[in-house]
């Protein structure tokens, strides 16, 4: 996959992932696979929108369907959602890093600066 694919992919995924119903929905499929009609069940919204909302987790390849018998199961794919994770980890550890850099430079400027007079009023 070249890098341009992979940056539209993490735009749809996270796009995606904006909205606060298909985040319900990813929650619902962590805990195993779902129809339209179940994952419609908490929602105050038709199931057409609740299609809709499937068909955006589709193509950014959050979700995808299979077919069993006349049932249509929806699943989470977990490989997109741990590229998400490690997207989210590559900076997080450069941010770590940095924090940990600064609380050295913290720890010696205290240790250098030895204990502070306290004001006597």
């Amino acid at each position: 996959m070249n890098e341009s694919r992979d940056d539209a992919l993490l735009d749809k995924a996270f796009l995606a992932l904006a909205d606060p119903a298909r985040r319900r929905i990813i929650a619902r499929l962590s805990k195993g696979p779902a129809t339209v009609n179940e994952l419609a069940e908490p929602f105050a919204i038709t199931k057409q929108a609740v299609s809709k909302h499937i068909q955006v987790l589709e193509q950014a390849q959050l979700v995808t369907r299979t077919r069993d018998a006349q049932r249509r199961p929806v699943h989470l794919n977990p490989a997109r959602l741990e590229a998400l994770t490690a997207w989210i980890d590559r900076y997080r550890l450069v941010r770590e890093e940095q924090f940990r850099s600064l609380d050295s430079v913290l720890s010696q400027q205290a240790a250098h600066s030895g204990p502070q007079a306290k004001d006597p009023s």
